[in-house]
């Protein structure tokens, strides 16, 4: 132990070489990890020296690891036969997912339920999913010649979908640097995972993929080209200190090609990330947060009545506490109809009376805050009614009287929901309530039968090793309920497909079998 104690010193042959730097400038370190059985071993040995001979600490901050357990909570032993063999796993799924998984999934210092599923998970869900984003990048950059040589394009000339990205990346720059900052990297990791699944690919890839593969190399394109590499090139850079080798590997194929200033060999080389406070826009991102809320409602209602997303809706009912919250919902609201597929987002008053709520405690909660005034707490939520809901949902908290002492209820004590109404389905999350009107007239059923045949020609397209920019000559087997449905949505279907031509036949022996909402017929295409 006195040798372990004395290591931050003897690696340098103190006090016989390296006195000065040693003295200065390697004698304390920032931080050191070892187990908590180390407490009494090596922990203290390392101050006890440092104190004995330099009157000071030998390290600034300590990070004491937890155990690894099996996915049960019980310790790993031979005996039990639930050891994971780390050579196996690092083999199958290699460090960086094993790696990521560990860290993302629990703090350091405290016991990790190991489960391999979980690396699997982690593999599929942020590494697969920072993949494939890159891929859509690299595939339409290539097509276009993008290799950044045209000068930044400024902030405020870029659309607002794109700004809300760089603030939100921005804002992440942050969050992960005083997370690594604080020895706080699961933080950091899982920061960095919701920015890429949330953010980047389900919501600014997905609003924005037209963009892309759409209109001339303009302005807009090159917003769009730019805005993307500078997240993945920042992602790569915010990652690498816990996936070294797969974000190493993104880095160097992104600026493979790429005529910007800076470029090193390796992500390593650069400097980490620095928010550019400028460009962070807290009202943007608030304004955004609203339509993922709202957008992730009325998909979950579409799932609940097996409405596909192809199939456009008429309208949805969002109530507002306020002028601000109905500016902020205007101001996305084509893209909230975009994501959903509606035609119409009405907002009405909270008070409008049309939409009824309900509140019940959420024992959970109330137990460990109020203890044996628990009950009484529930009694008083089971009596607030219509304004009183309205108002814990716009303030967050509310003042409450309980055995003549003064109390705060927050939303996180209660569980609110809403009433559905006829033809309507009704949710609420986050303080937001949504109502989705799910009649489905003629018109709008055809128009979901267009969508569904543009899914099918572009998947034919893919299987048929398509060029994304080839143009090509439909044709399909007829039947009246597809003819009606087509000829209504034309445009609309040659336009999506990039088809000249498209052509119903009374028989078709050739052709691809498709089969949905009662419909049954073959799709034939060629260039």
């Amino acid at each position: 132990w006195f040798d372990s104690g004395s290591m931050p010193y003897a690696q340098w042959h103190y006090p016989f070489e390296n006195k000065e730097k040693v003295e200065n400038i390697w004698r304390k370190a920032d931080f050191i990890a070892e187990g908590v059985d180390q407490t009494r071993g090596w922990f203290y040995t390392l101050h006890a020296i440092a104190t004995m001979i330099f009157d000071d600490v030998a390290y600034k901050n300590v990070v004491s690891n937890g155990l690894v357990l099996d996915k049960n909570g019980q310790k790993m032993s031979k005996r039990l036969g639930n050891a994971t063999d780390p050579f196996e796993t690092l083999d199958k799924y290699g460090p960086d997912a094993t790696r990521w998984y560990m860290i993302s999934n629990a703090n350091p210092w405290d016991n990790l339920k190991f489960d391999i599923d979980g690396i699997a998970e982690v593999r599929n869900k942020f590494f697969g999913t920072l993949y494939n984003t890159y891929n859509f990048f690299a595939l339409y950059a290539n097509l276009d010649g993008f290799n950044y040589s045209e000068p930044a394009i400024a902030a405020e000339k870029r659309p607002e979908i794109d700004r809300w990205i760089l603030s939100e990346l921005n804002t992440l720059i942050q969050t992960v640097d005083q997370a690594f900052t604080e020895y706080e990297p699961t933080k950091a990791a899982r920061a960095v995972q919701n920015f890429v699944g949330e953010n980047l690919s389900n919501w600014f890839v997905r609003l924005s993929r037209r963009r892309y593969w759409k209109g001339s190399y303009g302005e807009d394109k090159i917003s769009a080209y730019q805005t993307l590499y500078t997240c993945l090139e920042t992602v790569a850079k915010l990652g690498a200190p816990i996936a070294p080798f797969f974000m190493d590997r993104l880095y160097k194929d992104l600026v493979a090609v790429v005529s910007k200033d800076g470029v090193k060999i390796s992500v390593h080389l650069t400097d980490f990330p620095v928010a550019n406070t400028a460009l962070i826009d807290s009202a943007l991102e608030a304004r955004m947060q609203k339509a993922q809320t709202i957008s992730s409602l009325v998909l979950s209602l579409r799932q609940r009545e097996k409405i596909k997303v192809r199939q456009p809706l008429q309208k949805i009912m969002v109530p507002v506490l306020d002028e601000v919250a109905r500016k902020e919902i205007q101001a996305v609201s084509d893209l909230i109809k975009s994501e959903v597929n509606v035609k119409q987002i009405q907002l009405i008053d909270q008070d409008s009376g049309i939409l009824v709520k309900q509140i019940k405690p959420d024992f959970k909660k109330l137990g460990p805050r109020f203890g044996k005034d628990m009950k009484a707490v529930a009694a008083v939520i089971n009596q607030l009614g219509q304004d009183e809901i309205n108002l814990l949902e716009k303030e967050g908290q509310m003042p409450i009287k309980i055995s003549e002492k003064s109390t705060t209820l927050t939303l996180d004590d209660v569980l609110i929901s809403s009433q559905d109404i006829e033809g309507w389905l009704v949710a609420n999350s986050n303080g937001i309530t949504v109502a989705l009107d799910v009649t489905i007239s003629e018109t709008l059923k055809n128009e979901g039968i267009a969508r569904e045949i543009v899914n099918r020609i572009q998947n034919l397209r893919k299987d048929s090793g398509f060029e994304v920019t080839d143009r090509i000559h439909v044709s399909l087997l007829s039947c009246e309920l597809l003819d009606t449905a087509v000829e209504q949505n034309l445009e609309y279907i040659k336009e999506e497909t990039l088809t000249d031509t498209l052509s119903f036949k009374v028989e078709m022996e050739q052709g691809t079998e498709i089969s949905f909402d009662g419909i049954q017929t073959k799709l034939s295409i060629n260039k």
